[in-house]
C-alpha cells in the first residue's frame, strides 16, 4: 500500500476493478438478450451495478448486526470499512468472466470440446483429463478467476493484486473436481445433501496455485473439504435477486408481457407482499412504467430482508459448509418460484431465440476457426491467425508455462542464445512452489520478478512453445474477453462477410 493513500486495501481492490478493462468491457456483454440495440435492456456492466448496490444494502445491514460484530470484536463504525467494501467488490466482479452471448456462451464452448473430444482431434486427445474437464465444463466464474489474478498483466503474474479477502470471497464454486450435474433437477431437500460448492467447475487447472493460496490464506478447508466464504453466499443472493427482478422489468420494457400477468400470479397468494404487488398493479392512477418500478422496490426489499435472516441464522451451518443452497431459495411464501416462472418464459420468448443463434453460429465460427488455424501445419495459417490475437493473452499463457518452458528449453546456437543458469531456475521454481503456501514478501516479489525476466530474456519464449492445453487457453481466453459486438465483426471479418 502506498503510504500516503487514506484508503484501506479493501478500498483499493474497488479502484483497482473500477479502472480494470475486463470491468469496461462488460458493457457490451449480454444478460439477457443478446446483441439488442435497445438501451433499456441491461448490459452485464448494468446488471453488475446493480448487484452491487445490492450487496452494499447487505454490507451495512451486516455492520449493523450485534451477531456480527460481537464475532469479529469489531464496532459497526470499523466493520463499515470492510464488509460493505468487500461486498461491493465481489459483487461488481461477479460476472468478469462471462463470454459474449451470455451463459448461452458457456453452453457452446462446453458442446463444442465435447464434439471436438467425440472426434478424437489431435490437438485436444492428449491432454489429461483434468485439462479436459476445464473446457468440458467451461465456466465464467472460473474464467473470471483467471481474469483477475492473470489476464489483467501489468509487469509481474499477479494480475489486478486483489486481496484474498475478495479473491476468497468471489469464488462461487470453489471446486476443479467433477460437478454435480443432476443438482438443478433435485428439490431442495435432495440439493442439502450435495455441497453447493460443486455444482459447477469453478476453478481451471491453469489457476491450481492461485486456488490454493486463496483457500491457505482464507481459511476456506475442513479437513479435505473446501467451503465457500460466507459472504459469497450474499453475493450470490444479490445477484440473484438482481437478475430475477430485473429479467423482469426487462420482459416488461420489451413488451414480452403486460402488468395484469404480473397481477395475475400474484393475486391467488394471501401474503403481505403479494397483495402490495396486486394492490400496486390495480392503482388506477399510477402508468404501468411506474408499476413496474414500485414492484422492483417493494421485490427487493422482501428479498434483502429474507435473504440477510437467512444468512443470519444459518451463519454458523454456513461455516462449518453445511449449508448447501441459496439464501433466497428459503422462501416459504414461493415468491422466489413466481419470479422464476416469469424469468423462464421470457427466455423461451422468439426474439432471444433468433439472437441466440445468431450468437451460436459467431462463437461456434470463432471456436472453428482458431483451432483449425492455430493447430495447422501450414506455419503461415498460424502465423496470421496468432497475429490477430491480443498479445497479452499469448503473454499471459506464457507466464503460466514458464516452468515447462524452462524443462523444455534447448539453447538455439544459430540465434545465439545463452543456456539457463540451473541455480537461477532453481530459485525461481522454489518461489513458485513458496508462494502456494504463503504470499512473498515485497523482497521475493521483486527476486520473483527478476528471474522471471532473466527465464524470458533468454529463452524467448513463443506461441509455439506452449503446450497444447495453453495454447487452447489463449483462444479461450481471447474469445471469452470479447464484447458482443467485437466477437460479431470480428467473425464476419475472418469469415470474409466484412472487409
Amino acid at each position: 500500500m502506498n503510504s500516503k493513500d487514506i484508503r484501506n486495501e479493501f478500498e483499493s481492490d474497488f479502484g483497482r476493478i473500477i479502472f480494470s478493462p475486463a470491468l469496461r468491457r462488460m458493457h457490451d456483454k449480454t444478460q439477457v438478450f443478446p446483441l439488442t440495440t435497445d438501451d433499456n435492456i441491461h448490459s452485464r456492466l448494468t446488471h453488475s451495478n446493480e448487484v452491487m448496490s445490492i450487496g452494499y444494502t447487505f454490507g451495512l445491514k451486516l455492520c449493523a448486526s450485534e451477531k456480527i460484530q460481537r464475532r469479529t470484536n469489531k464496532s459497526e463504525q470499523e466493520l463499515c470499512r470492510i464488509l460493505p467494501v468487500i461486498l461491493k467488490n465481489i459483487c461488481l466482479i461477479h460476472d468478469i468472466g462471462n463470454a459474449p452471448f451470455g451463459h448461452f456462451g458457456e453452453t457452446i464452448i462446453s458442446n463444442y470440446f465435447q464434439e471436438v473430444d467425440k472426434r478424437q482431434e489431435i490437438f485436444f486427445k492428449d491432454l489429461e483429463e483434468h485439462q479436459k474437464r476445464d473446457f468440458f465444463n467451461y465456466d465464467g466464474n472460473a474464467q473470471g478467476l483467471r481474469v483477475l489474478t492473470k489476464l489483467q498483466i501489468l509487469n509481474d503474474r499477479y494480475g489486478l493484486n486483489l486481496t484474498f479477502a475478495t479473491l476468497g470471497s468471489y469464488l462461487k464454486y470453489p471446486n476443479q473436481s467433477e460437478i454435480n450435474k443432476k443438482r438443478k433437477e433435485l428439490s431442495d431437500e435432495q440439493k442439502k445433501k450435495l455441497p453447493i460448492e460443486s455444482a459447477k467447475h469453478g476453478v481451471f487447472y491453469s489457476e491450481s496455485d492461485f486456488f490454493d493460496l486463496i483457500i491457505n490464506e482464507c481459511g476456506l478447508k475442513v479437513g479435505e473439504k473446501i467451503l465457500r466464504h460466507p459472504l459469497c453466499y450474499l453475493m450470490e443472493a444479490a445477484d440473484s435477486i438482481a437478475y430475477l427482478i430485473m429479467d423482469m422489468e426487462d420482459g416488461f420494457n420489451k413488451k414480452l408481457f403486460p402488468i395484469k400477468y404480473i397481477q395475475s400470479l400474484f393475486e391467488k397468494k394471501d401474503d403481505a407482499i403479494s397483495k402490495s404487488i396486486v394492490d400496486i398493479c390495480s392503482n388506477k392512477i399510477l402508468e404501468d412504467n411506474s408499476k413496474i418500478v414500485s414492484i422492483r422496490i417493494s421485490l427487493i426489499d422482501y428479498f434483502v430482508d429474507l435473504a440477510f435472516n437467512v444468512f443470519i441464522n444459518k451463519l454458523e451451518e454456513i461455516e462449518a459448509g453445511e449449508f448447501s443452497a441459496e439464501l433466497i431459495e428459503q422462501d416459504n411464501l414461493k415468491i422466489y418460484t413466481i419470479l422464476k416462472e416469469i424469468s423462464g418464459n421470457i427466455f423461451q420468448s422468439r426474439e432471444i431465440n433468433y439472437l441466440e443463434t445468431t450468437g451460436y453460429a459467431v462463437f461456434k465460427g470463432l471456436l472453428d476457426y482458431y483451432t483449425k488455424f492455430l493447430f495447422h501445419e501450414n506455419e503461415d495459417f498460424t502465423r496470421r491467425a496468432k497475429s490477430l490475437i491480443s498479445k497479452s493473452v499469448i503473454d499471459c499463457a506464457i507466464e503460466d508455462s514458464l516452468s515447462d518452458i524452462c524443462k523444455n528449453y534447448k539453447p538455439d546456437i544459430k540465434k545465439g542464445d545463452q543456456e539457463l543458469d540451473p541455480s537461477k531456475v532453481a530459485q525461481f521454481k522454489k518461489l513458485n512452489e513458496d508462494q502456494i503456501n504463503k504470499p512473498l514478501s515485497r523482497e521475493e516479489k521483486d527476486e520473483l520478478l527478476t528471474l522471471r525476466n532473466y527465464i524470458l530474456s533468454t529463452t524467448k519464449p513463443q506461441f509455439e512453445d506452449l503446450s497444447n492445453y495453453y495454447k487452447l487457453r489463449v483462444i479461450i481466453d481471447f474469445i471469452s474477453g470479447m464484447t458482443d459486438q467485437f466477437a460479431l465483426n470480428h467473425f464476419q471479418k475472418i469469415s470474409g462477410q466484412k472487409i
